[in-house]
Order: C-alpha cells, then sequence, then structure tokens
C-alpha cells in the first residue's frame, strides 16, 4: 500500500504496480532494450542528435521505483543496447519517502559538480530546481511542435519561465470513482458537472443505496491541495495568476468552487463532515466497503477495489474524469515524475540522449508494462499489448488529458503550506470568501 502521507506531491508511482510480479520480468522483459543510436529518429521528437566520442559516463539519480523490473534493470538495459555512453545508477529512496527523495537531490544538485548528469524529480519540484539554477533548459533539445507529443498538463508542469526545465516521463492524477450499479439505478449516466454529481448522490442517499453520496480528501494536507486544484480549475479558477506573481484564489471562480466543497457537507450534505480529517486512504475505505457512490481518489484504488479480499464492490466500480461547474472543464491534478539534466553537467550530449531514450514511446511503454507507471504520452495508451495486460491503466487516457499542475512557482513549498492553513479555515468556517481572500495576500507576499 503506497504512503500517500509521504507522497505528498500525490504521485501514486507504485499504484499500479501492487499487482505486478518481479519475477516475471526475468523471463520476459530482456526484449525491450532499445538502440540508443536509433532513438533520435524513432522516438520522433526531432531532436538534435548528440553524439558523444568513446563511451562517456554519466550518471543518472532517481527513487527507486519497481514492479516487474527496477530502475538499475532499466539503466543496465540502455547500457547494453548501444556502446558509447555509460550511466551509472545513483538509487534514492522508494517514492513513498518522498521527502529523503528531495532532501537526497538537492544534496547533489547544490554542489555543482554536474553529478547527476541526469535526475528524475517529483513534479511539484520542477519549478524550484530551475529557479535555482540546477536544471538545464531543454527547448534547444525538445522544439515545441513535438511536446505535443504529450499531454499538455505535463509539458505545463514540465515548465517554468516560459523555458521546458524538465522531460515529462509518467504520470498519475486524481480521478472520479463510481459505483455502475447506482448509477445506473438513479439516471444511468455519469454526471459530467458538480451539480448533477450532487443531486445524483442524494438521490442514492435518501433512497437508503449509499450511506455517503461522495467522497474526498480535506484533511489540513497536500492532497487538501489537489482536490482544491481540481475543484478551482474545474470552474475556470486557478491558484495563481499566469505570471505566477500573484494569487488569484480570492477571485469568483475559486470562491465558487471552495464554496461547493463546503455546500457537500453543510448543504447538499451528501459528504460526512469526517471528510475534513480524511487523506486517501481513510477516504478510501467505506467506499470499497460499499457505503458510498462516488468518490474523488488517486489509482491506487482501482485494484484494491477489485480485490475480493478487501472489497466489496467487485466488478461495481468504474473511473470517469472527475465533474466540472457549468460551462468549465473536467480536470484532474498531475502527479508522477518527470525527468530532468544538471545544468552543471559536463557530458550534456551523453545525458541528452539518455534522457530522450528515458521519456521515448519505448522505454515509455516499457515503463508501463513492467512497473505499473502510466504513459505521459497519450499515444500508448492505443497499445494493444498495454490494453490486453493493463486495461485499466488504458482506459484512464482521457482522466489524464485534463490532468493540472498544482501552482508552478518555485515558492511552493511556502505556498501550499499557506493554501493548505487557508482552505482547511475556509472549509471549517464556511466563511469561504473572507479566507480565501486573506490566503489570496498571504500568498502575494510570498511569491511577488
Amino acid at each position: 500500500m503506497p504512503d500517500f502521507k509521504n507522497a505528498s506531491a500525490g504521485s501514486n508511482a507504485t499504484g499500479f504496480s501492487a499487482m505486478l510480479d518481479r519475477r516475471q520480468l526475468l523471463l520476459g522483459a530482456a526484449g525491450a532494450a532499445i538502440g540508443a543510436a536509433t532513438l533520435g529518429v524513432a522516438s520522433g521528437l526531432g531532436i538534435r542528435t548528440a553524439r558523444a566520442a568513446d563511451r562517456t559516463e554519466i550518471s543518472f539519480a532517481s527513487a527507486s521505483f519497481f514492479g516487474k523490473e527496477g530502475i538499475g534493470d532499466l539503466v543496465k538495459a540502455y547500457n547494453e543496447s548501444q556502446d558509447r555512453i555509460m550511466v551509472k545508477f545513483i538509487e534514492l529512496p522508494p517514492p513513498s519517502s518522498s521527502t529523503e527523495v528531495y532532501q537526497g537531490l538537492i544534496q547533489q544538485l547544490a554542489r555543482r559538480n554536474g553529478t547527476p548528469d541526469v535526475f528524475s524529480q517529483d513534479v511539484i519540484w520542477i519549478a524550484g530546481f530551475a529557479a535555482a539554477g540546477w536544471a538545464l533548459p531543454l527547448d534547444e533539445y525538445f522544439p515545441k511542435e513535438k511536446r505535443s507529443d504529450y499531454f499538455p498538463g505535463t509539458v505545463a508542469a514540465c515548465t517554468y519561465d516560459e523555458k521546458l526545465t524538465a522531460l515529462p516521463w509518467f504520470v498519475d492524477s486524481g480521478m472520479f470513482y463510481y459505483r455502475k450499479d447506482l448509477v445506473e439505478k438513479h439516471g444511468g449516466k455519469v454526471p459530467d458537472t458538480w451539480d448533477d454529481m450532487a443531486t445524483m448522490a442524494a438521490a442514492a442517499q435518501k433512497a437508503g443505496d449509499a450511506k455517503f453520496g461522495y467522497l474526498w480528501q480535506g484533511k489540513q494536507a497536500e492532497v487538501l491541495i489537489c482536490d482544491a486544484v481540481e475543484v478551482i480549475t474545474s470552474n475556470g479558477g486557478s491558484i495563481l495568476a499566469h505570471d505566477g506573481k500573484s494569487s488569484i484564489i480570492g477571485e469568483k471562480a475559486a470562491v465558487e468552487a471552495i464554496q461547493f466543497l463546503y455546500d457537500t457537507i453543510n448543504k447538499r450534505k451528501i459528504s460526512p463532515q469526517n471528510v475534513l480529517s480524511w487523506d486517501e486512504e481513510p477516504s478510501r475505505q467505506p467506499f470499497t466497503s460499499g457505503e458510498a457512490m462516488f468518490m474523488r481518489n488517486w489509482s491506487y484504488v482501482y485494484p484494491i477495489a477489485q480485490d475480493p479480499k478487501a472489497s466489496h464492490v467487485v466488478d461495481k466500480v468504474a473511473v470517469a474524469p472527475l465533474p466540472h461547474f457549468a460551462g468549465g472543464k473536467s480536470a484532474a491534478c498531475l502527479g508522477g515524475y518527470q525527468l530532468g539534466v544538471n545544468a552543471n553537467s559536463k557530458k550534456r550530449e551523453a545525458a541528452i540522449e539518455f534522457l530522450t531514450w528515458m521519456s521515448s514511446s519505448e522505454t515509455q511503454t516499457r515503463l508501463a508494462l513492467n512497473f505499473g507507471l502510466a504513459p505521459s504520452r497519450p499515444a500508448i495508451f492505443q497499445d494493444a499489448k498495454l490494453k490486453a495486460e493493463q486495461p485499466f491503466m488504458a482506459s484512464l487516457q482521457n482522466v489524464f488529458t485534463g490532468a493540472t499542475p498544482r501552482p508552478i512557482t518555485p515558492q511552493y513549498a511556502k505556498v501550499t503550506l499557506a493554501l493548505q492553513s487557508g482552505i482547511s479555515k475556509a472549509l471549517v468556517s464556511g466563511n469561504v470568501q473572507a479566507e480565501l481572500k486573506a490566503t489570496a495576500e498571504q500568498i502575494n507576499k510570498i511569491v511577488a
């Protein structure tokens, strides 16, 4: 079970991996090595071909992801696929220990000695690393016309100060779980809007079909920011202005969105008061126990919901994009890890070549099949083998299309604490407009 208290970025990096058996890899994954010499063309990135003289040694630091294989196996496959670059893997703690991973990267990047040459990073660290001058701008290697190969939200999250400072790798996001049997009984159509969702949830409660209509995560923690980003964005609002230099969370769209969350508890009465102290697992448990109709959560819930030892709703659960307000669009908070190149790397061309291989369609497909990590390239979701081996993941393309990054600012650590406090006060007191206005003023002092 992932530790989401520590996986503060909302990156369910181990979600799909829970079902995987590492031993299977040893029997079947050997054929996935890709010739790096051909990847500049094969990946379709249109990159400037990087050529390193002789066998150049570079280093790659990453959190320790695993499934049927580990990241070390992936690096080994790259090393065996060509004879010009040798990658040394620096293994960091698993993503469930995100604080330790973050500190490990900071300690190394701050030395400015070029090690590691390439690194993976949680999506919320990108702006901070870029602002510190630790991440190499990648625009000259990955032209804008080729970035449409990735989900737009991942490219936005990898961009700071109008420069591409990371390359998309794999994703997770918030999603809308629903009970198929109850939706069929109470209208037959998965609700598109928050209002329709609340009406349907109330009807199911009134009929005695569900104890809870809608479960979400209101604990004063990082996950509250994820829930808030989704509902605010789905009303056309935002936490920061486009330039990232001021907050607009006190404006109408955001106020209406947070007011809706408050109303699910106090007016619509489709959510229990307890959601204000719940993060992912406390909200998951009543859903898989059969007590709720709808729930917002991450991808890791699905295999649990299908496990008869842990779930009372096996074969009764499906996933859709989160609802939106009338006139708005569905939004899902983006999680996942992305790739960066050390700005102080002395072996830049080799680093770019390895980075390109790691983000290629071939490697991302391998990550999906062997690690259970969802691709950041939409086209891979049409892969026949992925559909056969990971049908749930393959069904999530529409969910990830609406993936939205959290506020992109090098001051994110301070901004998220201000948001957690301010939104929590709004949800407890019901004085939403005043609390969000005060929160905006506090954030303005941080990001100005």
